[in-house]
């Protein structure tokens, strides 16, 4: 009864205050049995524990040397490094100091543990450099873990050991790290709030655990799990190598073992999205195929890091079935001191203890996947076939307004003006092969309209690439970097943009990608028809002028009979997923809108529109947000939708006519119990700067 309790409490992280105001200790990423248990193996010889524990006793021994430093400064690559690798060797010694303390009793390595924690404590007093918080996210929950053991468990602790830990981690750890890191790749916020919990743990602060979760849940960026972690188990860093990948997974997933060890199961959230990157990475590192949004990188790829035990042992006693994971927990190399670290922290008595007779598979979400361009396509009678050398726009003339195919070869298309599309044209790609991409010299749009009557216009399964180079970086931060500011390729991918007293009709997307175009990706005004089926629209609209919140991944205003189905949303930079304005006849069914930088789905004075079967995840405001400029809208409705984690309310909406919102599935949607804001006041929405949505 009492952990049911604890679940549903857990519902809202801004509630979490409401209960268990006191942790269990020990209880960073061992509790008492745990030890117990992982002492019992070495003791009966049982490996891994015995290999694991003689290769830590060799590699470390009560004889460690180190050095402290009071101001450490690691920079790029580790250059320059004063203290940086000192200070890892001692966190990582110091807690394989306690482990053996406790799998021996051995009082040697109690007393070098504590020299360890004392000596650092009390010298150290800044990090600087591009390394800082990365240092300070990896290696406090070492210390913390090694303090917290013998705290509890070793008679020769005292009080003033405890204020000396504690002073470092207040003084020195948390400034550094309290307002996170989101803007780097997933790992570090998942290390840091990894060391955030075990500090909150160890210093017994409630406040700091509760920020660690609701930071874990609904931070922006990178720094959030469901933005780490995509519905289809593809992970932030999947395309730059499988090193950095499973060091953020196992981040995330020890930071959700402290949550659990205290009762908050964060494990489960987003349908077991842990479990379901795990999965999708070990089965690739394994040597196995996944889909991915990119190329998944082949650096480090059958390299298999340890530490995911604990993580494999908690979903199989939750009754999910890893295949893939246990291979690769297979295929971990046990001379490695920092993998025997991990195996001999990695068991628990209540997961081994459980035994589950039948075991479901991890799935994605299907909503929205597979989206963008295919693997491939083919030359069919009537096409009109042309290779990158080709000029396109002038086969565009030249068939213009004749209905034929338009078939793109694979290769890359590139584009020194704006490709004008005429009326009555079919242009296709060979999918993901088949690549659009602009030179400086192309200004507001890679593609616009070439006549404002023009109808009947389809492109279909290819790539329109918004990035001046179609070639992943090593970081997959850097373009970002590059389109987020206000003075980058200021591009939008497709503008066609109609006018009052004109016949813009029947325009189709299908199997499209529009990927990372600083201004709005899909631009869409005045079209009476529009179809946008299984498209791939992301990491489109920064903060380039006229200024944030303006550009977005897709945008339709002054347009009738809009369907989008079966498509992807998702990461825009500074936008919405999905913004319409002044629509008449709108339903978007079945897609993914996920980890926006406003909200997810936007309408302002639409009418008769409809949102049913998304999945509305991980935006940094509203889930579905109904705007109100001047009359508001009608009929608006918002069925059917799972809406989780966005950092605003799941829906809400002002003054919108003949609302109906139903049958929604609400998770953890910002910080209070309250998931739906309805009303129906006409109130102009100004400027937030509190962020609160």
């Amino acid at each position: 009864m009492r952990r049911t309790f604890i679940l549903i409490c857990c519902l809202f992280a801004g509630m979490l205050s409401a209960f268990a105001q006191s942790f269990s200790h020990p209880g960073i990423e061992m509790n008492k049995d745990d030890l117990d248990y992982m002492r019992e193996q070495v003791q009966k010889g049982r490996d891994p524990w015995k290999k694991s524990f003689d290769l830590l006793e060799n590699h470390i021994s009560n004889k460690f040397e180190f050095t402290p430093y009071a101001h450490v400064i690691s920079g790029p690559f580790a250059k320059p490094d004063i203290g940086g690798w000192d200070l890892m060797n001692s966190s990582e010694a110091a807690y394989s100091c306690a482990l053996l303390w406790y799998a021996t009793k051995d009082e040697r390595y109690a007393k070098k543990a504590i020299e360890i924690l004392d000596a650092w404590s009390s010298k150290l007093r800044s990090f600087d450099e591009n390394n800082a918080k990365f240092l300070i996210a990896f290696t406090g929950y070492e210390f913390c873990n090694a303090a917290e053991i013998l705290r509890y468990t070793y008679p020769g602790w005292t009080e003033k050991n405890t204020e000396s830990v504690t002073h470092m981690m207040m003084s020195v750890y948390f400034p550094m790290v309290r307002y996170y890191f989101t803007q780097a790749n997933g790992n570090w916020d998942g290390a840091i709030i990894h060391t955030l919990m075990s500090i909150a743990v160890f210093t017994d602060n409630r406040e700091l655990f509760d920020n660690a979760v609701n930071h874990f849940l609904h931070a922006p960026d990178n720094g959030s799990m469901v933005r780490y972690i995509y519905p289809n188990g593809q992970c932030q860093e999947t395309c730059r190598d499988m090193g950095h990948v499973q060091m953020g997974l196992y981040e995330f997933a020890a930071a959700a073992r402290v949550a659990n060890m205290q009762g908050v199961d964060l494990f489960s959230v987003a349908d077991n999205r842990i479990a379901l990157g795990l999965e999708y990475t070990a089965k690739w590192i394994t040597g196995g195929d996944v889909f991915s949004y990119g190329t998944p990188s082949e650096r480090g790829r059958y390299g298999c890091r340890g530490g995911f035990e604990y993580v494999l042992d908690y979903y199989t006693a939750a009754g999910l079935d890893m295949p893939n994971l246990r291979e690769l927990v297979s295929r971990t190399n046990v001379s490695n001191p920092e993998n025997a670290l991990w195996k001999l922290s990695s068991y628990s008595v209540q997961l081994h203890k459980k035994k589950v007779a039948t075991l479901r598979p991890v799935t994605p979400n299907p909503e929205g996947y597979l989206a963008g361009a295919k693997a491939g396509g083919k030359v069919e009678k009537g096409m009109v076939v042309i290779e990158p050398s080709k000029n396109l726009q002038s086969v565009l003339d030249q068939y213009a307004g004749s209905g034929r195919t338009i078939l793109l070869r694979k290769g890359e298309y590139r584009l020194k003006e704006s490709l004008k599309i005429p009326s009555n044209i079919h242009i296709c790609g060979e999918g993901l092969n088949t690549v659009l991409i602009c030179e400086p010299s192309v200004r507001t749009a890679a593609i616009l309209l070439g006549d404002l009557d023009a109808h009947d216009i389809t492109i279909e399964n290819l790539v329109l690439d918004g990035a001046w180079d179609h070639k992943l970086p090593s970081d997959p931060n850097t373009g970002r970097f590059d389109r987020s500011g206000r003075l980058s390729n200021n591009l939008s991918g497709i503008s066609l943009r109609g006018e009052v007293a004109h016949d813009l009709r029947n325009v189709t997307f299908k199997d499209l990608t529009v990927i990372n175009f600083s201004r709005t990706g899909v631009y869409l005004s005045d079209v009476n028809g529009i179809e946008i089926i299984s498209c791939n629209f992301s990491d489109n609209g920064s903060h380039v002028v006229p200024g944030p919140r303006l550009q977005h991944n897709l945008l339709i205003h002054h347009s009738r009979n809009v369907k989008i189905e079966d498509s992807r949303f998702d990461a825009s930079l500074r936008g919405c997923g999905i913004v319409m304005e002044y629509c008449d006849g709108i339903a978007i069914e079945g897609c993914e809108v996920a980890r926006n930088d406003w909200h997810g789905i936007m309408m302002a004075e639409c009418k008769n529109g409809e949102t049913t079967g998304c999945l509305i995840e991980g935006n940094s405001g509203c889930g579905f947000y109904g705007d109100y400029y001047y009359k508001g809208s009608s009929k608006l409705v918002v069925k059917g939708n799972k809406i989780q984690y966005n950092n605003g309310y799941g829906v809400r909406c002002f003054a919108v006519e003949g609302l109906s919102v139903s049958n929604n599935t609400y998770r953890w949607n910002g910080t209070e119990s309250k998931q739906e804001s309805l009303s129906s006041k006409k109130k102009l929405q100004l400027e937030n700067l509190s962020g609160e949505w």
